[in-house]
């Protein structure tokens, strides 16, 4: 992910599939033009590389120039435009093919054939790297097009916002939903997961959603999806990973505004990682971390038989109760461990010490992601 200004772009088409989508349009133009000699004009400024990286694939002679027009001004397209720089030679009975990095509304379009009307060209073809064909407004036939894209604002390959992308190899797309930051916390039982979460979602005004909150609310006031949950656990059955996503998608969704989320006790394995990779990618986001809080089991064991002494919770009482569920969450752990660690997004901190202490190692990982 960039940042230009004051928009954040996520990456959308590589450099590659470029280079292999201008070779492609270069053999079609050659083949189609057999022995003939066209003059290849490019739109400046967005045309340049585009330009470039074709009459050097294009396999056999021809003649480059440009135009410039004017017809963005920030993110929209404007229906004025103006012609800034002409032509400057004689264009009679040659076959002119236009080389445009993107044609979104035609505006630009429609300015390009007033200009050659007069011209007396003998054919004028027109080749585009980039198609919106959602925001096509125009009839002008497109001879080439490189490759179909939604209509959202781009930036790279000669493509700008407000000045800068321009340099970039690939294309970016704008994210919809602007910088988010979303953690993954995980903690043994008794190490603090909660009260930590707490204070960062307060700090970084993030939404905490706590999976065992999320199942005990839609249970409770009898949702579908509590409905069905409570279903499998009246038949003594785990709850379906579908079900406890689906879940989760819905809180997300009752926050759309957020600025990022905590998730606590989900993701559990590696499909339910996969599943919240889908989901903040739907909202132009990702999991930035997951910090694990990591306390020595014999402090997590005195920890809470401790609080079991006030708590009532039968499991904060029992030693071997105690144990094994530790042992269930480093099973657990260890399969996202591996995940996230693969993206190098896993974050281990000591969860030992003051509440102020651990909190302060909490904030030093989050302020450099």
């Amino acid at each position: 992910m960039i940042k230009l200004h004051d928009k954040y772009f996520k990456p959308f088409i590589s450099e590659q599939e470029i280079s292999d989508t201008v070779s492609r349009m270069a053999a079609e133009v050659a083949n189609d033009l057999g022995d003939e000699v066209p003059v290849f004009i490019g739109i400046l400024n967005g045309s340049f590389m585009f330009v470039s990286d074709f009459v050097k694939k294009y396999p056999k002679p021809c003649e480059v120039t440009f135009i410039k027009l004017a017809s963005y001004e920030g993110v929209k397209s404007t229906e004025d435009i103006q012609r800034l720089i002409g032509l400057t030679q004689d264009l009679t009975n040659r076959t002119v093919v236009i080389l445009e990095d993107i044609i979104d509304s035609g505006n630009t379009l429609h300015e390009v054939h007033r200009i050659f009307k007069n011209e007396n060209v003998k054919q004028l073809l027109i080749a585009t790297l980039f198609y919106k064909p959602n925001a096509y407004k125009k009839d002008f036939k497109l001879h080439y097009v490189g490759i179909e894209i939604p209509n959202k604002f781009i930036v790279g390959y000669g493509l700008d916002y407000d000045g800068l992308g321009r340099d970039l190899p690939a294309v970016y797309q704008i994210k919809t939903t602007q910088h988010m930051t979303n953690l993954v916390l995980f903690g043994p039982p008794g190490a603090g997961k909660g009260t930590q979460a707490n204070f960062l979602k307060e700090k970084y005004n993030l939404v905490h959603i706590s999976t065992g909150d999320v199942f005990r609310f839609n249970m409770k006031n009898g949702t579908a999806l509590g409905n069905l949950a409570q279903s499998y656990i009246d038949k003594g059955d785990l709850v379906p990973d579908q079900v406890t996503i689906d879940m989760l998608e819905a809180e997300v969704e009752k926050n759309a505004d957020a600025q990022g989320f905590i998730f606590d006790g989900f993701p559990r394995n590696e499909f339910q990682a996969k599943a919240l990779d889908r989901i903040m990618d739907s909202k132009d986001s990702k999991v930035n971390a997951m910090i694990a809080l990591e306390v020595e089991d014999e402090v997590l064991v005195k920890r809470l038989l401790e609080r079991g002494k006030t708590s009532g919770r039968k499991d904060d009482s029992d030693e071997n109760i105690i144990r094994n569920r530790i042992a269930v969450y480093y099973d657990e752990t260890a399969i996202l461990k591996d995940y996230y660690s693969g993206q190098d997004k896993y974050f281990g901190v000591d969860g030992f010490g003051s509440i102020e202490d651990i909190t302060g190692r909490l904030c030093e990982v989050i302020d450099k992601l």
